[in-house]
């Protein structure tokens, strides 16, 4: 059975922030030095998960987030063709810039291992709306930023 749209938006999970030549020089070095401390301790498979993680970084630095379409239905939430049932969802928060220069971010914690942590730019929908809709299916309580969030911030993404 189709569900009918109450909202829907198009965003960006995250915005490309273009990284400069010292950022990957940095990078590198640091890269390097943990390289080279692994392999005198004889840490193979350190060393080889430090070029990994390495490699990884780099090319998450140049990739463009791709844009989203959001929308929120009766039942849930629907991210591109994902759909997030509210029953799956354990809370959720609406994060708000204090300077206002950022558009609010919907967190939503989830049951799925996958991805237990939803952040969703409310940018082109009124907040006030999404947030009274969800406020009436899912539970709202504070939301930290989570070590992940807090690494990627640390590393300009």
């Amino acid at each position: 059975m189709p569900q009918s749209v109450l909202f829907e938006w198009e965003g960006r999970e995250y915005e490309h922030d273009p990284k400069s030549a010292d950022w990957y020089w940095a990078l590198g070095i640091v890269s390097v030095a943990g390289i080279i401390a692994s392999l005198l301790f004889a840490s193979y498979l350190i060393a080889l998960l430090i070029l990994v993680a390495a490699g990884a970084i780099v090319l998450h630095s140049v990739k463009k987030p791709p844009v989203h379409t959001f929308r929120v239905t009766e039942r849930g939430l629907v991210i591109s063709e994902e759909f997030h049932p509210f029953d799956r969802m354990t809370s959720f928060s609406v994060l708000e810039d204090i300077e206002g220069e950022l558009p609010p971010l919907l967190s939503i914690k989830t049951e799925n291992w996958l991805s237990p942590h939803l952040t969703i730019p409310l940018d082109g929908v009124d907040a006030d709306e999404v947030y009274l809709h969800f406020l009436r299916n899912v539970d709202e309580s504070m939301h930290h930023p989570t070590f992940t969030d807090v690494v990627a911030t640390w590393l300009g993404f």
